[in-house]
C-alpha cells in the first residue's frame, strides 16, 4: 500500500508505512498510533524507540530452551532449584509468562517458536524441534509435557512430538482439557492453567 500521500512530511508516511507492517494493525490503526507519536511528549517517543532498539540489541534466545532472554543460558536453565528432569514445550516465549504466573510448574521448558501449519506454510523444519531432540539425548528427562495451544494446529504439532519422542521411552503428558478447545495459552487464567497442569494426561 502506498503511504507517500504526506509530500511535505516525509518522516510521517515513513513511519505510517513501518506501523502498518505490524501485525494486526492495518492501514487507519498506523495513521492513529503515528499522529498519537507525533503530539506525544518527545521522551515517551525517545523512550519506545529506545525499547525498540534495546531488544534488538541486548535480546536473544536462550542457547538451551530458545526462550527470549537477556543472558544466555536463561536464568531458567540455569536455576539449579528447579526440576531438570521435566520439560514444558509450549508454542512461542509468551506461553512461558502465565505458566509461571500459576507457580504450579518448577520444570524447564522449550519455546518451538510456531506451531505446524501448512495453510500457512510452516513445517516441522522451522520449528526449533531438532534443538528439543537434542536435549532429550541427556537420559536425565524423565517427562515431556505437551502445552502447545489447544487448536488444530496446536494439536497436530503435539501428535507430531508424541511420535518423535515415543521411542525414546520418555513420558509424554499433554495438558488437561481445562483449556477450551481454540483458545491461546497466553489468555487462559492462572486457575485454569494449573488445573491443566495438575490433570496433564499421558499420552
Amino acid at each position: 500500500m502506498d503511504f507517500d500521500f504526506f509530500p511535505t512530511a516525509q518522516p510521517m508516511a515513513r513511519l505510517i508505512e513501518e506501523l502498518h507492517k505490524l501485525p494486526g494493525i492495518g492501514p487507519k490503526n498506523a495513521q492513529r498510533l503515528a499522529y498519537f507519536l507525533l503530539h506525544a511528549p518527545e521522551e515517551q517517543a525517545r523512550a519506545l524507540a529506545e525499547a525498540i532498539i534495546a531488544i534488538k540489541e541486548k535480546i536473544a534466545f536462550c542457547s538451551i530452551c530458545q526462550n527470549i532472554t537477556e543472558f544466555d543460558p536463561c536464568a531458567i536453565c540455569q536455576d539449579a532449584k528447579r526440576d531438570h528432569t521435566k520439560i514444558c514445550v509450549v508454542g512461542k516465549p509468551m506461553d512461558v509468562l502465565p505458566l509461571e504466573r500459576t507457580r504450579g510448574y518448577n520444570g524447564l521448558y522449550h519455546v518451538l517458536h510456531g506451531v505446524i501449519s501448512p495453510m500457512e506454510g510452516v513445517g516441522p523444519d522451522d520449528l526449533k524441534i531438532r534443538d528439543l531432540l537434542s536435549r532429550l539425548q541427556d537420559s536425565s528427562v524423565q517427562e515431556i509435557i505437551l502445552a502447545t495451544n489447544p487448536n488444530l494446529e496446536g494439536e497436530a504439532t503435539a501428535m507430531y512430538l508424541q511420535r518423535l519422542i515415543a521411542p525414546l521411552r520418555i513420558k509424554v503428558t499433554r495438558l488437561a482439557r481445562g483449556l477450551p478447545f481454540g483458545s491461546d495459552l497466553e489468555y487462559a487464567d492462572e486457575v485454569t492453567l494449573t488445573r491443566a497442569l495438575e490433570g496433564r494426561q499421558e499420552i
